[in-house]
């Protein structure tokens, strides 16, 4: 499997495309797959900068929408089974952008997007101001999302470690433009945790435009961060989608 992708999976009935957050390892998604097993393989997305892939420079949003667009075109050509993509906060609208690139692959069937506004309504206010902080204050204002325990911000070799990739990430997404395009044509569901500080009912609504039919909303228990400690909730729900997909023929 090419640089882009990593899963533990194998031949199940469909695939999970699975996009890091701001400053996320694509690798914890690959502990979803025995929730998903039966159902699909999870295909953890890992752009450059991340993982094995952390020594390549980061492009910008359009260029990597771009690329990973290309690179699940060639992967679903190469292997026609039925796909969904997911991605949470940052990795939403980055599976958003792809999925409006891929709106003529037969194979994607589904968009998942959680803990993420509108795209119309990005980047919001806080990340702009957020991504102009840096080094102890960059990190207190992500206490805020619940990215760091607020003991950890006291810890300067876990910020050592983890700092130079969530500005990274938040850089990219402050880099976000965004363009009216036709709405997607495969199903959205959008899934918010019903504590998120930052995504609430208001920045959730003009999701509705992006979609040809009328997305599916879902609230679960915690804050922006609700999957962690258990992704069951989000997993039923990418389960139950990869489920309905292998029942459609895909041409």
């Amino acid at each position: 499997m090419p640089d882009w992708f990593l899963t533990r999976g194998g031949d199940r009935p469909a695939r999970v495309f699975c996009f890091p957050y701001a400053g996320g390892d694509p690798r914890t998604y690959l502990d979803w797959q025995p929730l998903l097993d039966g159902h699909a393989d999870v295909v953890a997305v890992c752009p450059p900068g991340k993982a094995h892939r952390a020594h390549e420079p980061l492009p910008g949003f359009d260029e990597l929408a771009d690329r990973i667009a290309e690179a699940i075109a060639d992967e679903v050509e190469r292997d026609p089974r039925p796909a969904q993509l997911f991605g949470h906060s940052f990795g939403g609208l980055l599976a958003f952008e792809v999925a409006r690139r891929l709106r003529d692959v037969p194979a994607i069937g589904h968009l998942t997007a959680s803990g993420i506004s509108a795209p119309s309504l990005l980047p919001s206010e806080r990340v702009l101001g957020i991504a102009g902080l840096d080094g102890a204050e960059f990190a207190e204002a992500l206490v805020f999302f619940g990215q760091f325990p607020p003991d950890a911000v006291a810890d300067e070799d876990v910020l050592a470690l983890l700092l130079p990739g969530l500005k990274a990430d938040f850089e990219l997404a402050v880099g976000y433009r965004y363009r009216t395009a036709p709405p997607l044509e495969i199903g959205v569901s959008i899934i918010v945790g019903t504590e998120d500080p930052h995504v609430g009912s208001a920045q959730i609504a003009p999701w509705d435009s992006e979609c040809a039919g009328p997305p599916e909303h879902i609230r679960v228990p915690g804050g922006h961060f609700y999957f962690d400690p258990d992704p069951g909730p989000v997993v039923a729900v990418l389960s139950a989608h990869a489920e309905s997909e292998t029942h459609v023929e895909v041409i």
